[in-house]
């Protein structure tokens, strides 16, 4: 498939000595959703700030569908549209006015009615003739998806587009967000909200201390290191695990009233030696039930091995 950003040796440093990109190579392609995962301070949005063009990277090259963000800026980010995390805007202007003018910047001819699409899209026709200090801080933040979305750009950065939003600014966002990705135009997001990546994303990259630690298909990834967990409810409680038992690996409870069996979906004839040995020691348990491993958890291993 196509790429419509790569990025090779990426790096970017700062004079008090921080290094806050470190040898970044990524490939995005045309029309896929990349959630791009790391903790506070990993170097996310200084990732996204240099493919905008907003962060001069110290070394390395950053092509945005067919155009060097350095040598040929204005074509580049012309064709990328960016949700910040901040929310600047023009305090005195109305909706209509903000969006409309974010549109002309990019040098892109009026069109009303795609502004008036973006706006019913985002529930903010009504607000069309407000202005920004009226709106509370979910229209806010509408204003700023519509305000990126003004000039029809094919690739959209979306950094943190819902910390502290209501459910139903989520919700439509991510229906726009569907609907663009139909459209061909290639998203990009960073998200807290890690069941957002899980559930919207094509592939996911993991970045941890200035470099990319991960980049993987998400259903790949789930494959390969989404362990399941089986949890067995005791009728009575142990002291500890028996010798018998101790080819399994087994976690057990405090109170000593749960087992817990953790295992690769490979591994799924396990379980049935297991409890068949539970029942051979007389170990009765009254309830049963099994959990994948989710993408927050390996998000959370993953961040923690390179702690």
């Amino acid at each position: 498939m196509t790429a419509v950003i790569s990025i090779s040796n990426l790096t970017k440093s700062y004079a008090s000595g921080l290094q806050a990109l470190k040898g970044i190579n990524l490939e995005i392609r045309k029309g896929e959703i990349f959630a791009l995962l790391g903790p506070n301070g990993a170097g996310k949005t200084t990732l996204i700030n240099a493919v905008c063009g907003i962060v001069t990277p110290t070394t390395g090259v950053i092509v945005a569908n067919g155009h060097d963000i350095v040598r040929d800026y204005r074509a580049a980010r012309s064709e990328i549209g960016l949700v910040p995390q901040e929310l600047t805007t023009d305090a005195f202007e109305t909706v209509w006015a903000t969006v409309s003018f974010s549109r002309g910047l990019f040098g892109r001819a009026p069109n009303p009615a795609h502004i008036e699409k973006t706006l019913r899209d985002l529930s903010l026709w009504g607000k069309r003739h407000d202005k920004i200090m009226t709106l509370s801080g979910g229209m806010k933040r509408r204003v700023m998806i519509a305000k990126a979305l003004s000039h029809e750009p094919q690739i959209l950065f979306l950094d943190e587009p819902t910390a502290g939003v209501d459910v139903e600014l989520r919700r439509d966002m991510w229906a726009l967000v569907r609907g663009l990705r139909e459209h061909g135009v290639t998203i990009i997001l960073t998200t807290h909200y890690i069941e957002e990546a899980e559930e919207m994303a094509d592939r996911v990259g993991v970045i941890s201390k200035g470099g990319l630690i991960l980049v993987e298909e998400k259903t790949a990834l789930m494959k390969k290191l989404g362990r399941k967990q089986l949890t067995l409810n005791l009728l009575k409680p142990m002291a500890a695990v028996p010798a018998e038992l101790l080819a399994w690996r087994l976690d057990l409870s405090a109170d000593g009233k749960k087992l817990e069996y953790t295992f690769d979906a490979s591994e799924d004839t396990n379980i049935y030696s297991l409890l068949r040995r539970l029942g051979e020691l007389s170990i009765v348990f009254t309830d049963m039930n099994t959990r994948q491993r989710s993408l927050e958890d390996i998000f959370v291993s993953l961040v923690s091995d390179r702690a």
